[in-house]
């Protein structure tokens, strides 16, 4: 099964008391609900930036993109850098990118600006999730690993939240720009409590590196069964509920900036509520020897076929039919934790970012080739709710290989990592 190995790690790190945990996790999660919040805005400003600055679809899906490109050229050196340096040093060091960022982004005088800038956010807060998830590697046991992992995401799913009606609260009061000055402020805050509360990192002598590289990342069977859905899947769902599902709200279905913005709220709530669900039965159903595969296996189907029943449908797909769509995909998140117990604690850092990467890199081709294609389409001809139904239904093409692959991949052995501990 995955997520369980014969060995135990030899280096293991000691465990954290109760009050160090709660105060760890508290911690990393406001780190990450802010860069889920950054992540999320641009589905909510995307109607301003479209009138302020005539922006098309193309151009919005690169605007919303660029966080997510700045997140993968970062990956594979941050896997590294966590192994050898330790979260807790290397977060620190990615929050004041970000904070750079988000300044940048509040002064920028045009697209161009705007995108790079972006860019710098998505490089600066793309430790947000890997760091906690090294550290819970590294502090918890497997099924506190699991817990951790889902109700992480769950904050994610708040910030999510918190980037659609509460931003659509503040912009008559604060603009854009003082939205992102604000943030930069907040991301100082996120930065100062994990100095703090964070667990320190583990000494190693000066210029030493974890033994092992990326090439027994990419070897793995597990990591190689999940790479296709961790890109398409994955991608695809972040995609969505990050960037397209306000659009198709207001494109698709005719709704006002404020109707979508609620629909959007009530998707990233209804993610929410999944990931507070996972976190609850997750440790149960991993003592019952309930694997991530065997849920995976049952729960992706059922979301692709709810992406064809929003592709059907048109504009009578509103909230409630997207809200279903990324609650079925959060049985794909299980993959996370288990890639990264498939692997040794001392590459630990290399194997969650090496997945990342892959889910990141996803989500940048999705966001913008969505844009790419509906764009295309309008130009062929095709109305513009036609246009996003033609994109999304590719999308669900795409998905429906990667689960094949999942499928054919199936490995029914326990994973023994490529190198063990000394």
């Amino acid at each position: 099964m995955i997520g369980k190995r014969a060995e135990a790690d030899a280096d293991a790190a000691p465990a954290l008391t109760q009050p160090a945990a709660v105060l760890a996790f508290a911690a990393f999660a406001l780190a990450y609900f802010l860069s889920t919040l950054l992540r999320g805005v641009t589905a909510t400003l995307a109607p301003v930036f479209s009138a302020e600055l005539r922006l098309g679809a193309a151009e919005l899906g690169m605007l919303a993109g660029a966080y997510f490109l700045g997140f993968t050229l970062t990956q594979l050196p941050l896997g590294s850098a966590l192994d050898r340096f330790g979260p807790r040093r290397v977060l620190l060091a990615f929050l004041a990118v970000a904070v750079a960022g988000c300044a940048a982004f509040a002064a920028a005088p045009s697209f161009v600006g705007l995108t790079l800038a972006r860019v710098l956010i998505g490089v600066g807060v793309s430790a947000c999730l890997m760091a906690p998830l090294t550290t819970f590697r590294h502090r918890f046991g497997p099924g506190a690993q699991l817990r951790a992992n889902s109700w992480m995401l769950m904050v994610g799913s708040l910030g999510m939240v918190a980037s659609t009606l509460p931003v659509q609260w503040l912009l008559p009061l604060l603009g854009w720009r003082g939205l992102f000055w604000g943030l930069a402020v907040a991301i100082v805050a996120a930065g100062l409590a994990i100095a703090v509360w964070a667990p320190a990192d583990a000494a190693r002598p000066a210029g030493a590196a974890a033994p092992g590289g990326y090439g027994q990342v990419w070897q793995n069977r597990t990591f190689q069964r999940f790479a296709p859905m961790a890109f398409f899947h994955y991608g695809g769902l972040i995609a969505i509920q990050s960037l397209w599902a306000g659009p198709w709200l207001v494109r698709v279905c005719g709704q006002s900036p404020s109707e979508a913005a609620a629909g959007l709220f009530i998707i990233n709530v209804s993610m929410l509520l999944a990931f507070f669900a996972w976190g609850l039965g997750m440790p149960r159903l991993h003592s019952r020897g309930i694997d991530a595969q065997s849920l995976i296996r049952l729960g992706a189907p059922l979301s692709i076929a709810l992406l064809f029943g929003c592709v059907a449908l048109g504009e009578r797909a509103g909230a409630a039919w997207w809200a279903a769509f990324c609650v079925s995909c959060t049985f794909i998140s299980l993959s996370q934790p288990a890639v990264g117990q498939a692997f040794p604690r001392t590459i630990a850092g290399r194997a969650l970012s090496a997945y990342n990467l892959l889910i990141f890199a996803g989500i940048f081709a999705l966001q913008w080739g969505i844009g790419l294609m509906i764009d295309l389409l309008r130009a062929r001809g095709w109305s513009d709710v036609s246009a996003h139904r033609g994109a999304i239904a590719l999308l669900g093409m795409c998905m429906l290989s990667s689960y094949l692959w999942f499928l054919r991949h199936d490995d029914r052995i326990v994973e023994r990592p490529a190198v063990q501990s000394s």
